[in-house]
């Protein structure tokens, strides 16, 4: 069975519980995973639980994507944006968290998506990316926050696909 949470909603509940009781009394054995499912939908009006999915899939279809309403602090873009050269080279290591978040964030749109990279290829992209000279540093927090999955014996990288936050990709495009 699928994965996807699918809100349901029974207009009348103790309809609802009536159905349910009247049909596990008429039941033989206790029923299975998807009889139930059969059961507490058809409860509802629907011929089955397929026909419930088909009715959900296609609300999902016509109704439009829920927007991202991540609030865009300004004030901290100017700041991580500042931290950069014109040539787009990181210049130092921030202090505070949301701001090294952000640079993170920068590095982690320079890696190339869907490919492994060795610990030196990461390491020498990383090296280019930045002034301050510690790529292990930012080698590790990009690890660390999930933004690259590392084997555990540190052989491998590979970019994890998560989209960015608002702030971040508002960086993106004043750094460009």
């Amino acid at each position: 069975m699928s994965k996807v949470p699918m809100p349901f909603y029974a207009g009348d509940v103790s309809a609802l519980a009536q159905t349910l009781r009247r049909k596990l009394q008429d039941a033989e054995t206790v029923p299975g995973h998807v009889e139930m499912l059969n059961l507490l939908v058809k409860a509802t009006g629907f011929r089955n639980f397929q026909h419930f999915k088909a009715e959900f899939d296609a609300r999902q279809a016509v109704e439009p994507p829920e927007t991202r309403t991540d609030e865009v602090n300004l004030k901290r873009v100017k700041k991580v944006v500042r931290l950069f050269d014109e040539q787009g080279y990181l210049t130092r290591w921030p202090k505070k968290y949301s701001e090294r978040l952000l640079c993170l964030w920068v590095m982690w749109s320079r890696i190339a998506p869907r490919r492994d990279y060795n610990e030196c290829e990461i390491s020498e992209l990383l090296e280019q990316q930045h002034l301050f000279e510690d790529h292990a540093l930012l080698r590790r927090e990009l690890a660390d926050h999930h933004m690259v999955e590392r084997t555990s014996d540190g052989s491998r990288y590979r970019r994890m696909e998560t989209p960015p936050p608002a702030e971040a990709v508002e960086v993106f495009r004043q750094l460009r």
